[in-house]
């Protein structure tokens, strides 16, 4: 194997694991509204859009837009993507099932989500293993 090839295998490898797959967009949309799109409200009126967005988190993502842009599928998931790459780095960098899981929780639980204790805890289990159930 030559130099140049080993260096486009690398390039690859990191690319491949530089985010997290296809598969966990599908899940999380699945779990989030049941794959629907559009202005879909949730948690009685607190969370809008496909991937179920609260305001505070699209605020904190500092995706430039408007929060009504959540109703639209591509922009809501470079909103949590924004916000993951923010509280999940490593996960998220990682991008692997495991990583998924992770990402799940900070997704729903928020920035503190990976030291939830108590019920907390046990609702982000829950949220976790939905998501995961979707995965390939």
């Amino acid at each position: 194997m030559n130099l140049r090839t080993l260096t486009l295998a690398f390039a690859l490898t990191l690319t491949a694991y530089s985010a997290p797959c296809e598969a966990f967009w599908g899940a999380l949309h699945i779990v989030e509204s049941g794959g629907a799109v559009g202005p879909i409200l949730g948690d009685g009126g607190k969370a809008l859009g496909p991937l179920q967005i609260h305001r505070k988190y699209w605020a904190d993502s500092r995706v430039p837009g408007r929060y009504e842009n959540c109703a639209d599928l591509a922009y809501s998931r470079r909103v949590v993507s924004a916000y993951l790459q923010r509280y999940a780095k490593a996960a998220w960098d990682k991008g692997d099932r495991n990583s998924c899981d992770l990402l799940a929780r900070v997704h729903n639980g928020g920035p503190n989500a990976l030291r939830a204790t108590g019920q907390k805890k046990r609702n982000l289990d829950r949220y976790a293993a939905k998501v995961l159930s979707h995965l390939p």
